[in-house]
Protein backbone atom coordinates (compact mmCIF):
# COMPACT_ATOMS: atom_id res chain seq x y z
CA UNK A 1 0.00 0.00 0.00
CA UNK A 2 1.91 3.31 -0.77
CA UNK A 3 1.17 6.83 0.56
CA UNK A 4 1.86 9.78 -0.45
CA UNK A 5 4.39 11.99 1.09
CA UNK A 6 2.01 14.51 2.09
CA UNK A 7 0.44 11.70 3.66
CA UNK A 8 3.40 10.85 5.50
CA UNK A 9 4.44 14.36 6.29
CA UNK A 10 1.01 14.50 8.54
CA UNK A 11 1.67 11.75 10.37
CA UNK A 12 4.63 12.59 11.84
CA UNK A 13 3.74 16.50 11.62
CA UNK A 14 6.63 17.46 9.63
CA UNK A 15 7.01 20.08 6.89
CA UNK A 16 7.91 19.14 3.12
CA UNK A 17 10.43 20.63 0.70
CA UNK A 18 9.87 19.57 -3.09
CA UNK A 19 7.02 16.67 -4.63
CA UNK A 20 4.15 16.71 -1.77
CA UNK A 21 2.68 13.93 -4.32
CA UNK A 22 5.09 11.21 -4.48
CA UNK A 23 3.95 7.82 -3.74
CA UNK A 24 5.74 5.93 -1.60
CA UNK A 25 5.91 2.21 -0.99
CA UNK A 26 8.05 1.64 1.64
CA UNK A 27 11.25 2.29 3.95
CA UNK A 28 14.95 1.60 4.38
CA UNK A 29 18.33 3.14 5.29
CA UNK A 30 19.68 5.42 3.33
CA UNK A 31 22.85 3.66 1.87
CA UNK A 32 20.25 0.69 0.84
CA UNK A 33 17.00 2.09 -0.34
CA UNK A 34 15.28 2.20 -3.87
CA UNK A 35 13.33 4.28 -6.03
CA UNK A 36 9.58 4.73 -4.24
CA UNK A 37 11.22 4.00 -0.96
CA UNK A 38 11.35 6.83 1.94
CA UNK A 39 14.36 6.62 4.18
CA UNK A 40 15.83 9.19 7.08
CA UNK A 41 19.07 11.09 7.67
CA UNK A 42 20.02 11.56 11.46
CA UNK A 43 23.61 11.03 11.94
CA UNK A 44 25.64 13.88 10.15
CA UNK A 45 28.35 11.21 9.40
CA UNK A 46 25.80 9.93 6.51
CA UNK A 47 24.88 13.47 5.11
CA UNK A 48 27.05 12.64 1.82
CA UNK A 49 24.67 10.15 1.56
CA UNK A 50 21.65 12.69 0.82
CA UNK A 51 21.53 13.38 -2.92
CA UNK A 52 23.36 10.07 -3.28
CA UNK A 53 20.67 8.05 -2.09
CA UNK A 54 18.23 6.08 -4.16
CA UNK A 55 15.22 6.71 -1.96
CA UNK A 56 12.48 8.99 -3.20
CA UNK A 57 11.93 10.94 -0.41
CA UNK A 58 14.05 11.71 3.21
CA UNK A 59 13.42 12.68 6.56
CA UNK A 60 15.87 14.73 7.97
CA UNK A 61 16.18 17.76 10.66
CA UNK A 62 14.96 20.98 10.52
CA UNK A 63 18.74 22.10 10.02
CA UNK A 64 18.75 20.82 6.57
CA UNK A 65 17.33 23.23 4.38
CA UNK A 66 17.47 21.84 0.86
CA UNK A 67 18.36 19.07 -1.51
CA UNK A 68 17.91 17.42 -4.82
CA UNK A 69 15.64 15.10 -3.37
CA UNK A 70 11.97 16.01 -1.56
CA UNK A 71 12.72 16.81 2.10
CA UNK A 72 10.22 15.97 5.34
CA UNK A 73 11.78 18.42 7.77
CA UNK A 74 10.99 17.42 11.53
CA UNK A 75 12.87 17.72 15.10
CA UNK A 76 13.65 14.38 15.24
CA UNK A 77 13.85 12.40 12.04
CA UNK A 78 14.88 9.22 14.16
CA UNK A 79 11.24 9.39 15.81
CA UNK A 80 9.71 10.48 12.57
CA UNK A 81 11.13 7.67 10.31
CA UNK A 82 9.89 5.07 13.44
CA UNK A 83 6.55 6.47 12.83
CA UNK A 84 6.52 6.22 8.84
CA UNK A 85 7.96 2.73 9.05
CA UNK A 86 4.71 1.88 10.98
CA UNK A 87 2.79 2.81 7.99
CA UNK A 88 4.31 0.03 5.42
CA UNK A 89 4.90 -2.77 8.59
CA UNK A 90 2.82 -5.51 8.54
CA UNK A 91 0.31 -5.69 12.05
CA UNK A 92 0.18 -8.86 12.29
CA UNK A 93 3.22 -10.69 12.69
CA UNK A 94 1.84 -14.38 13.81
CA UNK A 95 2.16 -14.11 17.14
CA UNK A 96 0.67 -16.99 18.86
CA UNK A 97 -3.04 -16.56 19.74
CA UNK A 98 -4.93 -19.10 22.25
CA UNK A 99 -3.88 -21.80 24.19
CA UNK A 100 -2.18 -24.59 22.90
CA UNK A 101 -3.49 -27.87 23.72
CA UNK A 102 0.59 -28.85 24.46
CA UNK A 103 1.51 -26.28 26.88
CA UNK A 104 1.21 -27.28 30.64
CA UNK A 105 -0.51 -24.81 33.07
CA UNK A 106 -0.98 -25.26 36.55
CA UNK A 107 -4.28 -25.48 37.69
CA UNK A 108 -4.11 -22.14 39.94
CA UNK A 109 -2.46 -20.15 37.50
CA UNK A 110 -4.35 -16.94 36.62
CA UNK A 111 -4.67 -16.18 32.77
CA UNK A 112 -5.66 -12.29 32.14
CA UNK A 113 -8.21 -11.91 29.25
CA UNK A 114 -6.44 -12.67 25.51
CA UNK A 115 -3.41 -13.92 26.87
CA UNK A 116 -1.59 -16.74 24.15
CA UNK A 117 0.12 -19.75 24.95
CA UNK A 118 2.62 -21.15 22.45
CA UNK A 119 3.73 -24.92 22.61
CA UNK A 120 5.13 -26.98 24.72
CA UNK A 121 5.41 -23.92 27.50
CA UNK A 122 5.38 -24.73 31.30
CA UNK A 123 3.53 -22.88 33.48
CA UNK A 124 3.91 -23.15 36.81
CA UNK A 125 1.96 -22.88 40.52
CA UNK A 126 0.87 -19.28 41.34
CA UNK A 127 1.34 -17.50 38.03
CA UNK A 128 -0.42 -14.45 37.54
CA UNK A 129 -0.47 -13.20 33.54
CA UNK A 130 -1.85 -10.14 32.60
CA UNK A 131 -4.29 -9.46 30.05
CA UNK A 132 -3.51 -9.48 26.25
CA UNK A 133 0.31 -11.59 27.47
CA UNK A 134 1.86 -13.85 25.03
CA UNK A 135 4.02 -16.15 25.49
CA UNK A 136 6.12 -18.06 22.53
CA UNK A 137 6.68 -21.93 22.42
CA UNK A 138 9.18 -23.82 24.82
CA UNK A 139 9.07 -20.85 27.26
CA UNK A 140 9.47 -21.37 31.57
CA UNK A 141 7.59 -19.73 33.93
CA UNK A 142 8.22 -20.87 37.38
CA UNK A 143 6.04 -20.70 40.64
CA UNK A 144 4.15 -17.73 42.20
CA UNK A 145 5.99 -15.65 39.03
CA UNK A 146 3.90 -12.31 38.22
CA UNK A 147 3.84 -10.76 34.96
CA UNK A 148 1.94 -7.84 33.74
CA UNK A 149 -0.18 -6.72 30.60
CA UNK A 150 0.35 -6.37 27.46
CA UNK A 151 3.75 -8.52 27.38
CA UNK A 152 5.48 -10.36 24.77
CA UNK A 153 8.32 -13.14 25.79
CA UNK A 154 9.64 -14.81 22.93
CA UNK A 155 10.45 -18.69 22.06
CA UNK A 156 12.57 -20.43 25.22
CA UNK A 157 12.71 -18.01 27.68
CA UNK A 158 13.20 -18.95 31.40
CA UNK A 159 11.77 -17.33 34.19
CA UNK A 160 12.29 -18.57 37.55
CA UNK A 161 10.25 -18.41 40.25
CA UNK A 162 8.91 -15.32 42.60
CA UNK A 163 9.71 -12.77 39.38
CA UNK A 164 8.17 -9.47 39.07
CA UNK A 165 7.17 -8.29 35.66
CA UNK A 166 5.64 -5.34 34.75
CA UNK A 167 2.92 -4.16 31.65
CA UNK A 168 4.79 -4.29 27.91
CA UNK A 169 7.88 -5.93 28.54
CA UNK A 170 9.79 -7.65 26.22
CA UNK A 171 11.77 -10.40 26.53
CA UNK A 172 13.70 -11.99 23.70
CA UNK A 173 14.81 -15.40 22.48
CA UNK A 174 16.43 -17.62 25.37
CA UNK A 175 17.21 -14.65 27.92
CA UNK A 176 17.22 -16.16 31.31
CA UNK A 177 15.32 -14.15 33.89
CA UNK A 178 16.11 -15.06 38.13
CA UNK A 179 18.94 -17.31 37.60
CA UNK A 180 20.85 -18.16 41.17
CA UNK A 181 23.22 -14.98 41.42
CA UNK A 182 27.19 -16.11 40.98
CA UNK A 183 27.75 -16.50 45.22
CA UNK A 184 29.89 -18.63 46.82
CA UNK A 185 32.45 -18.47 49.99
CA UNK A 186 35.70 -20.40 50.65
CA UNK A 187 36.16 -22.31 53.43
CA UNK A 188 39.43 -24.89 53.47
CA UNK A 189 40.44 -24.23 49.98
CA UNK A 190 36.69 -25.49 48.76
CA UNK A 191 34.30 -22.63 47.44
CA UNK A 192 30.74 -23.17 49.60
CA UNK A 193 27.28 -22.09 47.40
CA UNK A 194 25.78 -19.38 48.77
CA UNK A 195 21.88 -19.32 48.77
CA UNK A 196 20.49 -16.44 46.70
CA UNK A 197 17.01 -15.98 47.86
CA UNK A 198 15.89 -13.04 46.18
CA UNK A 199 14.28 -11.99 43.29
CA UNK A 200 14.18 -10.06 39.85
CA UNK A 201 11.64 -6.94 38.94
CA UNK A 202 11.21 -6.14 35.68
CA UNK A 203 9.20 -2.45 35.38
CA UNK A 204 7.44 -1.28 33.00
CA UNK A 205 8.24 -0.95 29.02
CA UNK A 206 11.69 -2.20 29.77
CA UNK A 207 12.64 -4.93 26.97
CA UNK A 208 15.49 -7.97 27.33
CA UNK A 209 17.79 -9.37 24.38
CA UNK A 210 18.38 -12.71 23.13
CA UNK A 211 20.57 -15.08 25.53
CA UNK A 212 20.62 -12.36 28.24
CA UNK A 213 20.59 -13.29 31.83
CA UNK A 214 19.24 -11.49 34.81
CA UNK A 215 20.13 -13.18 37.99
CA UNK A 216 18.13 -13.05 41.22
CA UNK A 217 19.95 -11.37 44.05
CA UNK A 218 20.90 -12.79 47.36
CA UNK A 219 18.57 -11.17 49.63
CA UNK A 220 16.26 -8.18 48.37
CA UNK A 221 16.31 -8.00 44.52
CA UNK A 222 17.86 -7.21 41.45
CA UNK A 223 15.98 -4.43 39.52
CA UNK A 224 15.55 -3.24 36.07
CA UNK A 225 14.38 0.46 36.25
CA UNK A 226 10.78 1.51 33.73
CA UNK A 227 12.00 1.97 30.10
CA UNK A 228 15.20 0.31 30.07
CA UNK A 229 16.55 -1.60 27.61
CA UNK A 230 18.92 -4.22 27.53
CA UNK A 231 20.59 -5.61 24.11
CA UNK A 232 21.64 -9.27 23.43
CA UNK A 233 24.03 -11.58 25.58
CA UNK A 234 24.56 -8.93 28.81
CA UNK A 235 24.57 -10.34 32.00
CA UNK A 236 23.13 -8.48 34.77
CA UNK A 237 24.32 -10.13 38.56
CA UNK A 238 22.71 -10.32 41.27
CA UNK A 239 21.70 -7.55 43.72
CA UNK A 240 22.33 -4.81 40.65
CA UNK A 241 19.78 -1.97 40.33
CA UNK A 242 19.22 -0.38 36.82
CA UNK A 243 17.05 3.37 37.01
CA UNK A 244 15.17 4.03 34.41
CA UNK A 245 15.29 4.61 30.27
CA UNK A 246 18.87 3.56 30.52
CA UNK A 247 20.68 1.67 27.51
CA UNK A 248 22.37 -1.77 27.82
CA UNK A 249 24.82 -2.72 24.91
CA UNK A 250 25.74 -6.38 23.46
CA UNK A 251 27.97 -7.78 25.80
CA UNK A 252 27.87 -5.88 29.14
CA UNK A 253 28.73 -7.26 31.80
CA UNK A 254 27.61 -5.33 35.42
CA UNK A 255 29.25 -6.92 38.70
CA UNK A 256 26.92 -7.62 41.68
CA UNK A 257 25.84 -4.96 43.93
CA UNK A 258 26.29 -2.25 41.26
CA UNK A 259 23.63 0.62 41.30
CA UNK A 260 23.34 2.25 37.68
CA UNK A 261 21.42 5.56 37.34
CA UNK A 262 18.58 7.34 34.56
CA UNK A 263 19.27 7.46 31.78
CA UNK A 264 22.81 5.49 31.56
CA UNK A 265 24.29 4.11 28.27
CA UNK A 266 26.63 1.45 28.78
CA UNK A 267 28.27 0.45 25.25
CA UNK A 268 29.32 -2.51 23.37
CA UNK A 269 31.29 -5.27 25.91
CA UNK A 270 31.53 -2.55 29.13
CA UNK A 271 32.37 -4.14 32.01
CA UNK A 272 31.35 -2.99 35.71
CA UNK A 273 33.24 -4.34 38.79
CA UNK A 274 30.79 -4.90 41.86
CA UNK A 275 29.80 -2.51 44.63
CA UNK A 276 30.17 0.51 42.63
CA UNK A 277 28.01 3.32 41.70
CA UNK A 278 27.21 4.85 38.11
CA UNK A 279 25.52 8.45 37.67
CA UNK A 280 22.51 9.72 36.00
CA UNK A 281 23.29 10.67 32.42
CA UNK A 282 26.70 8.62 32.64
CA UNK A 283 28.34 7.32 29.17
CA UNK A 284 30.54 4.05 29.02
CA UNK A 285 32.58 3.60 26.34
CA UNK A 286 32.93 0.86 24.40
CA UNK A 287 35.02 -2.03 26.06
CA UNK A 288 35.20 0.25 29.17
CA UNK A 289 36.62 -1.10 31.71
CA UNK A 290 35.42 0.30 35.11
CA UNK A 291 36.88 0.03 38.28
CA UNK A 292 35.02 2.92 40.59
CA UNK A 293 31.96 4.64 40.56
CA UNK A 294 31.33 7.23 37.47
CA UNK A 295 30.10 10.39 38.34
CA UNK A 296 26.60 11.60 36.83
CA UNK A 297 26.82 13.26 33.38
CA UNK A 298 30.23 11.79 32.62
CA UNK A 299 31.68 9.89 29.49
CA UNK A 300 34.16 7.58 30.31
CA UNK A 301 36.04 5.08 28.45
CA UNK A 302 39.26 3.00 27.76
CA UNK A 303 40.53 0.43 30.57
CA UNK A 304 41.25 1.25 33.78
CA UNK A 305 38.17 3.51 32.69
CA UNK A 306 39.06 7.23 32.76
CA UNK A 307 36.77 10.47 31.16
CA UNK A 308 36.68 9.81 27.60
CA UNK A 309 39.54 12.66 26.37
CA UNK A 310 41.71 11.66 28.84
CA UNK A 311 41.18 7.96 27.99
CA UNK A 312 42.28 9.43 24.04
CA UNK A 313 45.13 11.14 24.60
CA UNK A 314 46.55 8.22 27.00
CA UNK A 315 45.59 5.96 23.69
CA UNK A 316 47.55 8.54 21.30
CA UNK A 317 50.59 7.97 23.00
CA UNK A 318 50.25 4.34 22.90
CA UNK A 319 49.94 4.90 19.27
CA UNK A 320 53.28 6.64 19.34
CA UNK A 321 55.29 4.08 21.47
CA UNK A 322 56.60 2.24 18.15
CA UNK A 323 58.26 5.22 16.96
CA UNK A 324 59.37 6.28 20.78
CA UNK A 325 60.96 3.07 21.23
CA UNK A 326 63.24 3.86 17.96
CA UNK A 327 63.87 7.25 18.87
CA UNK A 328 65.30 6.06 22.43
CA UNK A 329 67.62 3.38 20.48
CA UNK A 330 68.85 5.80 18.26
CA UNK A 331 69.55 8.15 21.14
CA UNK A 332 71.22 5.40 22.96
CA UNK A 333 73.41 4.49 20.42
CA UNK A 334 74.29 8.44 19.78
CA UNK A 335 75.15 8.16 23.80
CA UNK A 336 77.60 5.35 23.58
CA UNK A 337 78.89 6.53 21.00
CA UNK A 338 79.79 10.37 22.33
CA UNK A 339 81.47 8.00 25.78
CA UNK A 340 83.67 6.37 23.61
CA UNK A 341 84.71 9.79 22.51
Amino acid sequence: MSKTLKEIARLVGGEIAGNADILIKGVCGIKEAESGELTFLANPKYLPYLDKTAASAVIVGKDIQSSAKPLIRVDNPSLAFIKAAALFTKSDLGHPRGIHSTALIAKNAKLGKNVAIGSFVTIEEGVNLGDNTIVYSNSFIGKNTRIGRDCLIYPSVSIREDISIGDRVIIHNGAVIGSEGFGYVTVEGSHRHIPQTGTVVLEDDVEIGANTTIDRARFDKTVVGKGTKIDNLVHIAHNVIIGENSLIVAQAGVSGSTIIGNNVILAGQAGLVGHITIGDNAIVGAQGGVTKSVPANTFVSGYPARPHEAAMRVNACLQNLPKLFETVKELKKKIEELEKK
